[in-house]
Order: structure tokens, then C-alpha cells, then sequence
């Protein structure tokens, strides 16, 4: 559950609202008293005309403070709301029949309840909305232009949006466009009756939306069951994931070094083979000659020495012949540097940190408004199946 949280701004506007509210509670109640008080004496309450118009508006403070406090628990209780109204437009009826038949009269008796009523209409819808925000409950209205622009394909985006309880109007959007591409792309392959030539596999991605089920979850398995290729725009969201990124190429090499490795593959490309040409050789073949200015070391194993059979496999364990003084290095080997070596991923606990790094920013971002996919993509430079990752893990988290 998030929390609102209020700049010390809107907590001295809050304080002076609420002190013009009672202002103007208390100035039409010393108003409204004494036109009341008459009007009550006049149709014979005698003594009780003292106390009624007290009685009327005790009754409506109470019942507005008590359907606020409901409202703001979350557990609304329609029947206070509407008594109010209809005290508070007795009132005004009380107040205009004592300036009855003058127009003017009644419309200055009016003035001052019809206000009183706005204002605690006005605290009640913002109460409203920051339960349903503080509980994760809140659920976003369809734009009025939009019911202006297509009624009827509206219609059916706000009974899907109240059906499966998809909370955020960018979020029954997204998944809207998202059906519209799909069918698009299901048309342009099958014609104009895709509808019924296009296989169930395809078919399926649809009915499921139906039902609140995204696309992004369905439909690159119903596009690849009939051979399309998944969206672009996917596939690019999906490239935009951060990957990690090889590490820097290391300085060049010194000349000695390169002078050194382009030696050293010169002779092992002129180097003959350690093993012999051909398993049928004889076996009394001469060992081949060392050459004199190589150092001293073990004599390679002659080949007639060799447990050799015609077809089997041969198994060297002869120690390797020491290197050619030619192909030495003659500088310092501490001062060559190493191969560039390929960067390696980055671990998963590297990942898994800088989502609960996200988490933590986007529960930040909740307490500022409704915590929408496009607003965290477009706050936080993230992609869909990320932000859709980050909400999920932030939803499981608030239960």
C-alpha cells in the first residue's frame, strides 16, 4: 500500500480550505437561523422553532463529516451522501419560502448553502481518490474526447476496463493498439476474410484479449504458429533491454611483442608436422637429425622406437622439442601485455539489483500518482516487459 505524501504547500492550502469551509458553514447558519426560526414559528412548532434549524444543520454536518470518514476508510455508505443532499435542499427551500414570492431574495438565500454543498462535494471526491490511491484501487475514466470522437468503440474499451479491472487508461490503451495490430497483421496475410481462414492458433491471441489477457503474453506464439514474424516494434523494445557491454579494447601491443607473435606464427606455419605423414611408414625409418644450434635437451623418440600397429591410434608422450632460439623473444616478457579476453556477462544478481533498484524508484513514483506502464517507461527509460516486471514484483511486494 503507498502513501500519499504532502508538500508543507498543499498541507497549508488543506488548512485553509478547511478553516473557509467552516466559515462559511458558520455564516450561513447565523443566515439561515432566524428565516428558519420564523418560518417554523409561523406553522406552529411554538418553542421547538428554537432549536429546529439547529437540529437541520447539526444533521447535515454530521452526516457530511461521517459519509467523509467512511469514504475515506474505504467502506462508503451511499444512504449518508444522500440524506445530506436532501437536508441541505430543504434548507434552501426553508430560507427561499421566507423571501418568497421575491426572486432575488431566494436567490440570496441560496447563495450561501449551494456553496457549503460544493465545497464538501468537492472534499469528498478528493477523499475518494486518495483511498483508491493509497489502497492500489483507484480506476482510471476514459477521456471525455475520446467518447466524443468514437462512442461505440470506446464503449467496448471502457466495459473491458471495468470487466477485468484494468485500473490505468494507458494501460486498456496499449492493449487495445496492440489488438489492432494484431488483427491488421492477420488481415494483410489472410484477406479480407481473415476471420475465417486464419487457423485457431491465430485466433486464439484474440479471444483471449477478450478476457484481459495481453497480447504481448499470446501473440508472438499465435503469429509464429502461422509463420509472422513477430512485431518490429516488439522486437526493438525488446533491444532496448540494457545488455552488458563488452569491456574496452586494451591499448596496442609494443613493437617487440608484435614482432615477436608475427615470428612465432611464421614458424609454426613452416614448422613440419610432429607425426608422421602416413601410418604405413616402415618402422625402421631414421630418426630425423637435431638441429646443431638447437639447445641440448631430450632427443625426440625415434618412430621405429614407437609401439606402432597398421589402423590403431597413435599416443605421443614424448616431451615437446624445446623452442627455436630464432622464435625467442629476445625482450623482457613482463613488459608484453596480455590478449584482449572477451568480456564476460554480467552476473544475474547484478540484474536482480538493479531491478529491486527500479522497485524501489517506481514505489517512489506511485506515491506521486498513479503508477502506470507508460509513466515508468517514460519516467524511468525502461522497456514494457520490464516495467511490466518491475509492477509485478511492486504489486507482490504491496500484498
Amino acid at each position: 500500500m503507498t502513501r500519499l505524501q504532502l508538500t508543507s504547500t498543499q498541507r497549508r492550502l488543506i488548512g485553509v480550505v478547511i478553516a473557509g469551509a467552516v466559515l462559511i458553514a458558520a455564516i450561513g447558519f447565523v443566515g439561515s437561523y432566524a428565516a428558519v426560526r420564523e418560518l417554523a414559528e409561523q406553522k406552529g412548532f411554538g418553542t421547538f422553532a428554537l432549536v429546529f434549524p439547529i437540529g437541520i444543520d447539526a444533521g447535515i454536518g454530521v452526516l457530511l463529516a461521517l459519509d467523509l470518514l467512511l469514504t475515506w476508510v474505504r467502506i462508503p455508505f451511499p444512504l449518508l451522501h444522500h440524506t445530506a443532499w436532501v437536508l441541505t435542499a430543504g434548507t434552501i427551500a426553508f430560507n427561499a419560502a421566507a423571501a418568497w414570492p421575491d426572486a432575488i431574495g431566494v436567490g440570496m438565500h441560496a447563495v450561501i448553502p449551494i456553496l457549503f454543498v460544493v465545497v464538501v462535494e468537492a472534499a469528498r471526491h478528493a477523499v475518494g481518490r486518495i483511498a483508491d490511491i493509497t489502497a492500489d484501487k483507484h480506476m482510471e475514466g476514459v477521456r471525455l474526447t475520446r467518447w466524443l470522437l468514437s462512442p461505440v468503440p470506446t464503449f467496448k474499451l471502457w466495459r473491458r476496463m471495468k470487466l477485468w479491472e484494468i485500473r490505468s487508461y494507458e494501460d486498456i490503451i496499449q492493449l487495445e493498439q496492440d489488438r489492432l495490430i494484431y488483427q491488421a497483421r492477420l488481415q494483410a496475410r489472410y484477406g479480407r476474410n481473415w476471420r475465417r481462414k486464419a487457423p485457431i492458433e491465430a485466433m486464439m491471441p484474440l479471444r483471449l484479449a477478450k478476457y484481459g489477457v495481453p497480447l504481448a503474453d499470446t501473440g508472438p506464439a499465435g503469429l509464429a504458429a502461422v509463420g509472422i514474424e513477430p512485431d518490429p516494434l516488439s522486437s526493438a523494445t525488446a533491444a532496448a533491454e540494457p545488455v552488458p557491454t563488452a569491456a574496452p579494447a586494451p591499448a596496442e601491443l609494443t613493437a617487440p611483442a608484435v614482432e615477436f607473435y608475427a615470428a612465432a606464427n611464421q614458424a609454426v606455419a613452416l614448422a613440419p608436422p610432429r607425426t608422421p605423414p602416413a601410418l604405413t611408414a616402415e618402422l625402421n625409418t631414421p630418426a630425423p637429425a637435431v638441429h646443431p644450434s638447437a639447445p641440448t635437451g631430450s632427443a625426440p623418440t625415434p618412430v621405429s622406437a614407437r609401439s606402432r600397429t597398421h589402423g590403431a591410434l597413435l599416443l605421443d608422450l614424448a616431451p615437446m622439442d624445446p623452442p627455436h632460439p630464432d622464435v625467442v623473444c629476445g625482450t623482457d616478457p613482463a613488459g608484453m601485455k596480455p590478449h584482449p579476453q572477451r568480456a564476460e556477462p554480467a552476473p544475474a544478481t547484478a540484474l536482480l539489483d538493479s531491478d529491486a533498484e527500479l522497485v524501489e524508484r517506481a514505489r517512489e513514483l506511485a506515491r506521486t500518482g498513479p503508477l502506470s506502464l507508460r509513466r515508468m517507461k517514460r519516467e524511468r527509460g525502461i522497456a514494457q516487459r520490464r516495467a511490466q516486471r518491475i509492477r509485478n514484483a511492486l504489486d507482490n511486494k504491496a500484498s
